[in-house]
């Protein structure tokens, strides 16, 4: 631990250096600075540390001397620096955890409908309440970025940004299939179906990120059309992306101009190109990271829904709640908190390994 803390240390040294020499370079500067700031107080922690360690040793010192008055004083002292020495050892440990990078950021939800025809698409519509109310709670503010309606009150997929200090810390675990059983409106027989949607949770990423060449996008316009024929635009306003490198395509139409439509899809497929980055490196950096709250995989069934029971279970964390309508309505801390902390743990035991 000492020798990652003493590399920590070397890394605010070059930080300031860096920052001295940036100049007039405002987008560096604040990227330094940022980095700076989140390691800062580890530094100081680490500090304060070696202070009481060197206290520690004289007051021992002075423990094992020939003055029996000093003897007694400094033993007194002994037990006091080493409960400080104890504090500081554990708060530096979950200070050394590392941070997901992205735990600040905005976050791009995407919500599509899965098996179980107009169900699915009207249970992508809960969900997307849900996640919506929860932003609400947190004060963050929730903005539409690409939606495709159904005629029966549901979407077939939905995108939308929450804008907000930590989204993405809060909301990262909820990538997966969400599964839900229940009686649908439709259903005279009264059976009991099982339907699905997928979520994936990215983060916003900057274009001083991902760099996207224009020659690696082929962009077709067309008109855009609301659910049933409604809202048609004369003009061709709607925006297709296509990222030739990968084949990736973003679609927006809700916007009214080209201009807007084309912006919410770059800002879609940068977030798409920063996470495959990211989860590539951190394959590699961090093969066990997640190993206790699931690996966050598209196919991975994370959650269910059941109304006849009232009940929502996780299955990563085996933690249900029997209060289904209040999770629909956003209260989603019990799960969120539960599988923050297990990720913590790993990580802290990935430090003390």
């Amino acid at each position: 631990m000492l020798e990652k803390l003493a590399g920590v240390e070397e890394r605010l040294r070059a930080l300031d250096e860096d920052l001295a020499r940036a100049g007039e370079d405002h987008q560096l500067v604040a990227g330094l600075a940022r980095e700076r700031a989140e390691i800062e107080p580890i530094v100081t922690a680490y500090r304060k540390y070696l202070n009481v360690i060197e206290e520690l040793e004289q007051a021992i010192s002075l423990r094992d001397g020939d003055d029996l008055e000093l003897r007694d004083l400094a033993q007194e002292e002994i037990g006091e620096l080493e409960a400080k020495r104890d504090s500081l050892e554990a708060e530096l440990k979950s200070m050394l955890v590392p941070r997901d990078p992205r735990d600040r950021r905005n976050v791009i939800v995407e919500i599509r409908a899965g098996t179980g025809g107009d169900e699915a698409t009207i249970f992508a519509s809960d969900l997307y309440r849900m996640y919506a109310r929860y932003a609400e709670g947190r004060g963050w503010n929730v903005d539409i970025l690409s939606s495709n309606e159904t005629g029966v009150g549901g979407f077939r997929e939905i995108i939308f940004m929450v804008k907000g200090r930590g989204a993405f810390s809060r909301l990262k675990h909820e990538s997966g299939v969400h599964r839900v059983q229940r009686v649908p409106t439709t259903e005279s027989q009264g059976r009991i179906h099982t339907s699905t949607a997928t979520v994936a949770v990215l983060a916003e990423a900057d274009d001083v990120e991902i760099k996207i060449p224009d020659k690696d996008i082929k962009m077709d316009v067309y008109r855009s059309a609301g659910a049933g024929g409604q809202s048609v635009q004369k003009n061709s306003t709607a925006v297709r992306l296509t990222h030739l490198p990968t084949g990736m395509v973003v679609q927006c139409q809700d916007e009214r101009s080209q201009l807007q439509n084309r912006m919410r899809a770059m800002s879609i497929l940068r977030a798409r190109l920063y996470d495959i980055a990211l989860e590539k490196q951190q394959k590699k950096e961090e093969a066990t990271r997640r190993a206790q709250v699931g690996t966050g995989e598209r196919s991975e069934k994370i959650r269910t829904y059941n109304y006849p029971q009232s009940r929502v279970t996780d299955h990563r964390i085996n933690l249900s709640s029997h209060n289904l309508p209040a999770v629909l309505d956003g209260d989603l801390d019990e799960f969120i908190d539960e599988l923050t902390t297990q990720e913590e743990a790993e990580r802290l035991k990935a430090v003390e390994e």
